[in-house]
Formats: C-alpha cells, sequence, structure tokens
C-alpha cells in the first residue's frame, strides 16, 4: 500500500469511529419512528411489492447505503455536532402531518415521516455532516410511492399524442378521450398506458445518476428535468407506436397483445439515451472538493444524540396521538337489516356473510334477483369522526378485484343519458364491475378534494353526519370472467341502476336519517 492510501485510510476510520454514538442514536430514533408510523411504512411496502410503478423502491435504501459510501472521502474530518434547536423544525412536519392523515392523503403522511427523519439526521448530525450527505439523505423521498395523482393528466398528454400522431401517420382513426377507433380495432389509453412507471423509474434514475456523475447543481438539475420530459415524450410514441403497429398487422389485439412488453423495451432503450445524452457532460472523475476548515475529530456523544433523536419522536408522537384520539370519539351508525327495497321487479335473496372486522365501518349486504340477473348491494357506514382515508380506502376494496392492474372510473350515466350519483368501476387482469357512490348527510359527494376536506372539517370540528358508501356489484358465478362477460355485466348493471332510479333516491334519504 502506498503512502498516500495509508493516509487517506487512517483518517476515513477514525472518522468512522467518531461517528458512532451519532449512528447508534440514528438507528434508536429510526426504530422508533418505524414504530410509530408503522401504517405508513406497511402500506408503502405493500405498495412496492404490488405496484409496477415502484418495485425499485426496494433498492432505495441500498442505493443510499451506496451513496454515502461513495463520498466516504468527503467525510473525512467532519465531526458530527448535534444541534438539539433543530428538533423545533418537527413542530410544522407534525404539523402537516395531522393535516394529511385528517384529509386521507398518505401519500402525504409518508412524505412527512421521511421529512421527521430528515429534521433527526440534522438534529444529531449537525450542520456540516449533514450538508455532506445531503444528496444520499433527500433520496430517501423516492421510498414513498408518490406520483398516482399525475396518471389523469399522463393519459391525456398520451391521447393527444396518439390524436397527432396518427394525422401525421395518415392512419384513419376516430378519437374520443382516451378510446382510439381505427379500422383494426380500438385501442384504449388505460392508467397502466399513462406511463406512470415509466416516469417515476426515470426520475428516480436521473436523481442517481445526476448524483453519480455531476458535481454541479446546474448539471445535475439539467438532467433531472430531462430525465422527467424524456420519458413522458417517449411513452406517448410508444402509445403510438402501438396503434400503428394494429393498422400494419391489421389487428388491434395483437398489437397490443405484449404492450407492457414492449413498455419495457422501449423504456430501456430511453434509460439508454438518457446515458448517453450524460456521458459527454460527466464529472465523475473530478476529485472531490477538498475541506475548506479542516478541525481535529471530536467524538460524536451519545446522550445528546440520543435526546435529539427522541425529541423528534415526541413531537411525532403526538400528532399520530391527537390523530387516535379523534378516531376514538365517534361510531359508526348501525343499519337495520335489509334497509333497502329494490321494488315488485326484484326479490331479496339471504346475502353473503359480511366479515365485521374488514373494514372500519359498519357493512350490510343485500342481494336482490331481478329476473335471470342477481346483484349485490353493500352499504357500509363510517364514524362522524371518520377521514376520507378509510373511507376511499373501503370504496376501494369493494369495488376492486384484488391485484387488478387496471381500473377505469367514470360517471355513470344511465341509458337514457341522465346522470346519477354512481361511479363506474370497470377493471382487468383480473376483471371486475361495479357501481360505487358516497353520500354524507343526503348529498351526494364524489371521491375529490372538496371531500377530502369535507370529512377532515367533520372530524376535527365534530359533527353528526356519517358518510354512507354503496356498491353495486353483478354476482358472477366463476372464477376467472372473461372480457366479453365483464362488458355483458357491465350493460347489465347500467340495466339494473336505470330500472331502479328510485334506489339512488332511498340511500340519500338513508344518508340524512343516520346523520340525525
Amino acid at each position: 500500500m502506498s503512502t498516500t492510501q495509508a493516509a487517506s485510510t487512517v483518517p476515513l476510520a477514525e472518522t468512522w469511529r467518531a461517528l458512532r454514538g451519532s449512528a447508534i442514536a440514528l438507528g434508536i430514533g429510526l426504530l422508533l419512528l418505524g414504530g410509530i408510523f408503522f401504517q405508513e411504512v406497511a402500506t408503502a411496502v405493500r405498495i412496492w411489492e404490488d405496484s409496477t410503478a415502484y418495485n425499485h423502491c426496494f433498492l432505495i435504501i441500498p442505493i443510499v447505503l451506496y451513496l454515502i459510501w461513495d463520498r466516504r472521502d468527503t467525510l473525512v474530518g467532519i465531526s458530527a455536532v448535534p444541534v438539539p434547536w433543530v428538533t423545533l423544525a418537527a413542530i410544522p412536519v407534525a404539523i402537516a402531518w395531522l393535516i394529511a392523515e385528517r384529509l386521507g392523503v398518505m401519500e402525504g403522511r409518508q412524505l412527512m415521516v421521511v421529512s421527521f427523519a430528515q429534521v433527526m439526521f440534522l438534529a444529531i448530525l449537525g450542520w456540516r455532516l449533514w450538508w455532506a450527505l445531503l444528496g444520499p439523505l433527500l433520496y430517501l423521498y423516492f421510498l414513498v410511492p408518490f406520483g398516482e395523482f399525475l396518471t389523469p393528466k399522463l393519459q391525456d398528454i398520451t391521447a393527444v399524442f396518439i390524436r397527432h400522431g396518427v394525422v401525421v401517420l395518415n392512419i384513419p382513426a376516430y378519437v374520443d378521450g382516451y378510446t382510439i377507433e381505427i379500422a383494426a380495432g380500438t385501442f384504449y389509453v388505460a392508467e397502466a398506458c399513462a406511463g406512470l412507471r415509466f416516469l417515476i423509474a426515470s426520475i428516480a434514475f436521473g436523481v442517481l445518476y445526476a448524483l453519480l456523475v455531476y458535481r454541479s447543481p446546474i448539471r445535475r438539475t439539467a438532467f433531472i428535468l430531462i430525465s422527467i420530459v424524456v420519458p413522458i415524450i417517449a411513452n406517448g410514441f410508444r402509445a403510438l407506436g402501438i396503434v400503428a403497429l394494429g393498422h400494419y398487422l391489421g389487428s388491434a389485439d395483437a398489437a397490443a397483445a405484449d404492450h407492457v412488453l414492449y413498455g419495457w423495451l422501449f423504456f430501456s432503450i430511453v434509460i439508454l439515451l438518457l446515458i448517453a445524452i450524460g456521458m459527454p457532460f460527466r464529472q465523475d472523475e473530478m476529485p472531490p472538493a477538498p475541506l475548506t476548515s479542516p478541525a481535529p475529530l471530536t467524538p460524536s456523544r451519545l446522550m445528546p444524540s440520543v435526546a435529539g433523536g427522541l425529541a423528534v419522536c415526541l413531537f411525532a408522537v403526538l400528532s399520530a396521538g391527537t390523530a387516535a384520539g379523534l378516531d376514538r370519539t365517534g361510531t359508526p351508525p348501525i343499519l337495520a337489516d335489509n334497509p333497502i327495497d329494490a321494488g315488485s321487479t326484484c326479490v331479496i335473496e339471504p346475502a353473503p356473510a359480511v366479515d365485521p372486522g374488514r373494514g372500519p365501518g359498519r357493512t350490510v349486504t343485500q342481494r336482490f334477483r331481478c329476473g335471470t340477473l342477481r346483484f349485490d348491494l353493500l352499504l357500509e357506514t363510517f364514524s362522524p369522526r371518520s377521514t376520507a382515508g378509510p373511507v376511499l380506502a373501503e370504496r376501494r376494496r369493494l369495488t376492486r378485484p384484488a391485484l387488478a392492474e387496471e381500473v377505469t372510473e367514470a360517471p355513470l350515466a344511465t341509458r337514457d343519458g341522465a346522470s346519477t350519483a354512481w361511479r363506474m368501476m370497470i377493471a382487468s387482469h383480473p376483471n371486475g364491475v361495479a357501481a360505487a357512490a358516497l353520500w354524507i348527510g343526503g348529498d351526494a359527494i364524489g371521491p375529490g378534494l372538496a371531500t377530502r376536506l369535507r370529512l377532515a372539517q367533520a372530524s376535527l370540528l365534530g359533527s353528526r353526519q356519517s358518510a354512507l358508501l354503496a356498491v353495486v356489484k353483478p354476482v358472477f358465478e366463476g372464477d376467472d370472467m372473461s372480457p366479453q362477460e365483464r362488458r355483458q355485466l357491465e350493460r347489465d348493471l347500467v340495466g339494473f341502476l336505470t330500472d331502479h332510479r328510485d334506489l339512488e333516491q332511498q340511500l340519500r334519504d338513508l344518508s340524512a336519517a343516520v346523520a340525525r
């Protein structure tokens, strides 16, 4: 070993020994945060497992550890100096977490959990060490499965891209919203075709590449922006290519059969393109900036570091405890058995048993037979203190088959074109059909921000109005529903709700009654 290598190895080893107390304090603090916010952590891991858009999140922590190791030479000679007053920054984070929890925005809650961790890092490590590790520490925000709200906008961009692309390619087509009809068949820009999975993975890759290859903040920012724009444009080309392939093959089904495989192959090409764009401007061969004011190493003190971590956890407990206390102050109203009358054209049959412990509310199920068709009506009431989170989570659970890859949601209009409070849910892989509606105090509401704000206000200030969730499902006998069977059940469901318009009024009256 050369003299230079030996000289650099000894200070690095001394640096790690000096940081031992801070590492122990961070370990204790992060474990406590994970316990306090176990629901946020468990929900994130479940999404990582179930959604292909976030499978890469399992790699984030190993990547962060590697980024820290890659910066090991820049850490030589930097001591951890706890900054106790920084823990006060956890107060606005706690307030933001409580607001996100009351609004039922899980992504917001998860972002605030990572923000609690960031405050803990700063309080325990101190300004200089935190700044030296800023890139790897901020990369932890990619642990949050964030960005699903972008899906409708990405669908719009993809549909617009196809609409103009078929004109340029001279492909005769009729484009209505997300539906593209050509002579070879019909294509639909579903949620899975919006390109969210490619966009999220590309941004994560772009930030990692920028941290590893560039030193200049300007170059890093420019490359990250490129990694956002390129996959959006590339996904438009991918979707247009599938439509064009269907046109030239003469079969839309043949072109769309392996569209997911085409997508990942195309995404691999996009990543290679990003690397090719970034390589001429690389700076990773530049030596790290030397320390401007090296100082003698001071071993980190364990107790002040632990105290800083515990202070952050205390603010986290206060916010989580406030939310739990609000939830315990109300109970869901009890519904009578068979509260809905489907009229003389349908008869009530014994309904399937409902597990009372599955959901946060109280559920009643009715089964109607209308001629040869059968439908299940599921009604669930929630606590007046309930937020939008459990209400909308139940809505998803009751309307979507487990592990459904694509779910299309749209307002349901009856066969005569009249608007209703119902929203149709069409799922594929596996297939499923359901209609859902929400009421509060006799008012029909949707799943948007206004509903979240109304429920958040009621949960904080108190209210007698409970949310009533209604779900109607056609009964399907079998394990695997074909696309043709799904379309038939969709028509049956629309017909049932059209023929029983009084059902909506009964549910409105029932919602008003449980609010008294």
